[in-house]
């Protein structure tokens, strides 16, 4: 580890590892038991109530913790590190963090405080870890055994990529990927290709890519990447890098391990390679928020989330009885755009019994949930309706 990894972080770390396994030995639930750990303390300022920690650097949101308004709080919002955040002083002079731009016809450095300068936007959309729905492969994919909560719509303010490449004379022809590099610390002695955040996108990604200082109107807090995170929306989180240092127009993609083997599709039990399907744009999701146990008979609101992914969002479908029989649901509130999810709320008179509750959204090119979930080596990208469904008790 850096030399600047907080061990108190490195004590909740292992008593998260311990307490899981003790957990499986029992019999007991890892996600129920790690819903009682306490928060690490570089995010001590999250709503405890709304989240499960699974480590120092994995922290979901709780399926009922998601309401109506749209937009996910800081303080609920998931936390997916692949490495320690750097220290807290890199936030104390935020207009001073520079990024270096390569690939572009005047390459250098620039500040914090100058990017401002030279333009601010402000998106909607989906922030969510490419193994989002990993706990419900039954082939017990290894990671964090996420089930709905590493996603969260959230508002990203900053300039555009695009605006900056611009102002420092345009990219360089026949540079088909946008890599980028994060500022975590790395730990001496190792080959730094093998820890190092940097991945590469491919060039459409430049027209909705923005460098954010923002998150939800409010400066971009260290465990979300401040002061500076590049913004892909409709890209999987991982591609969203955090502290960014370098931007760069490159002929290659990186040969960093995380971009090389890490983040690919491929069969259950092969190793990851450069030529597999990469973790970039999302698919169309959905899932079901509330009720989530068991409620009085009556009118009943059954609500959710659904969203396009890299498309926008047409429509979801609710499913009473585990798929059988399927109504459109009305979405609640504005919408906030392509990237955004839309909350959905179907009212129903329900009778007592057990219902089986599912929702399946389609995106604007008729793209819809599938049934199942392609089952792939790290439980990237599920997003089949079935797993996704919650059985539910009238009484």
């Amino acid at each position: 580890m850096s030399d600047n990894f907080d061990p108190r972080r490195r004590q909740v770390l292992l008593g998260s590892a311990v307490a899981l396994a003790s957990a499986s030995l029992l019999g007991l639930s890892p996600l129920s038991l790690a819903a009682e750990m306490p928060l690490p303390d570089y995010v001590n300022w999250k709503t405890p109530e709304a989240l499960i920690v699974h480590s120092a650097n994995t922290l979901e949101t709780k399926r009922d913790a998601i309401g109506t308004s749209i937009v996910t709080s800081n303080e609920q919002l998931f936390i997916r590190n692949n490495l320690p955040p750097p220290p807290p002083s890199i936030v104390t002079d935020r207009d001073a963090w520079t990024v270096a731009f390569q690939g572009v016809k005047n390459p250098r450095s620039i500040s914090l405080g100058e990017l401002k300068t030279l333009g601010v936007q402000t998106v909607a959309s989906v922030l969510q870890c490419s193994g989002n729905g990993r706990a419900f492969f039954e082939h017990e994919a290894s990671g964090t055994q996420w089930e709905t909560g590493a996603a969260g719509c959230v508002f990203w303010s900053g300039v555009p990529v695009k605006a900056v490449a611009e102002a420092l004379g345009g990219i360089v022809d026949g540079l088909p990927y946008m890599t980028s590099t994060g500022g975590e610390e790395l730990p001496a002695g190792l080959d730094p290709k093998s820890l190092m955040v940097e991945r590469s996108v491919p060039m459409r990604a430049l027209d909705q890519a923005i460098l954010a200082w923002e998150l939800n109107g409010e400066p971009l807090p260290l465990a979300h990447g401040g002061p500076l995170r590049l913004v892909i929306p409709g890209y999987y989180g991982v591609n969203n890098v955090k502290y960014v240092k370098q931007v760069a127009f490159t002929a290659e993609q990186t040969d960093a391990a995380i971009q090389a083997s890490g983040y690919r599709i491929r069969p259950v039990g092969q190793p990851g390679a450069p030529d597999q399907p990469s973790m970039w744009e999302m698919n169309v999701k959905s899932w079901i928020t509330q009720p989530l146990k068991q409620v009085k008979a009556g009118p009943v609101a059954i609500q959710g989330v659904a969203f396009g992914g890299a498309k926008e969002v047409k429509g979801v479908e609710v499913s009473l009885d585990g798929g059988k029989n399927w109504q459109a649901a009305p979405f609640v509130g504005p919408n906030l755009g392509q990237y955004a999810w839309r909350p959905f709320v179907l009212i129903v008179d329900l009778k007592p019994g057990n219902y089986s509750l599912m929702s399946r959204a389609t995106d604007v090119e008729g793209n819809t949930q599938p049934q199942e979930g392609l089952a792939n080596e790290r439980g990237y990208g599920h997003n089949g309706w079935r797993d996704h469904g919650v059985g539910i008790s009238i009484v």
